[in-house]
């Protein structure tokens, strides 16, 4: 997935610009007029725009892309805390809004609520060669296809958006099953066995005593 960002907050900018980056494709710019270009030159799945930066607005730059039949799902991020500009945002075509400060995790979460409704590319590529269609399950290399659980699919995903990391067998049960509905241990012990069948044992690493780790 391709995404436009538009923010002119050079340290902000870094900080989304490494987060995204971790899955989509991510082309930045701090100028209102190079969004524009870039908008009307390239085709991007989805704009996150800052409303206030120095040669402009986002509001006024999403009007004129709406105006030119874009109809690009749009993000707007601002300091702004007045709704009025929360109104001008939606009045000129704006899908979702987020205030600053956010969470990272809160901006993923909008991200993929807009990719849900609007059946965006479900495709995360987990390392050269491999991807992972969330949707569908699909999990693609070069030599195969393997069709994986929804329950497979959630994990190995979750793994990967937490590659930084080590996560432990708890803490997969308490994000994939209701409290009322949790198994024993054993379901993650046998997911992640198939996990490392179908993607490879070196990619799904078992750190003793604490959990798993994608490499």
């Amino acid at each position: 997935m391709k995404i436009l960002l538009l923010e002119d907050d050079t340290v902000l900018a870094n900080i989304l610009v490494d987060f995204l980056s971790e899955e989509y494709e991510v082309k930045h710019t701090y100028s209102m007029k190079e969004a524009l270009h870039l908008a009307q030159d390239n085709v991007y799945d989805l704009y996150i725009f800052d409303i206030n930066v120095p040669d402009g607005d986002g509001i006024s730059l999403l009007k004129s892309l709406r105006e030119f039949s874009d109809a690009t799902p749009t993000v707007f991020i601002t300091a702004f805390h007045d709704t009025k500009y929360l109104k001008s945002a939606f009045e000129a075509g704006a899908n979702d809004f987020i205030k600053k400060p956010f969470d990272l995790e809160e901006l993923a979460q909008r991200i993929e609520n807009i990719k849900r409704h609007f059946g965006l590319n479900s495709l995360v590529k987990l390392c050269e060669g491999v991807e992972l269609d969330t949707q569908t399950h699909a999990l693609k290399s070069l030599d195969a296809t393997h069709i994986l659980s929804a329950r497979e699919s959630e994990c190995l995903h979750y793994l990967y958006k937490n590659r930084h990391r080590v996560v432990s067998g708890d803490e997969l049960l308490q994000n994939f099953w209701e409290y009322e509905e949790m198994p024993s241990g054993d379901a993650i012990r046998t997911i992640v066995k198939n996990l490392r069948k179908a993607l490879g044992k070196e990619h799904i690493i078992n750190v003793r005593g604490e959990g798993y780790r994608f490499e």
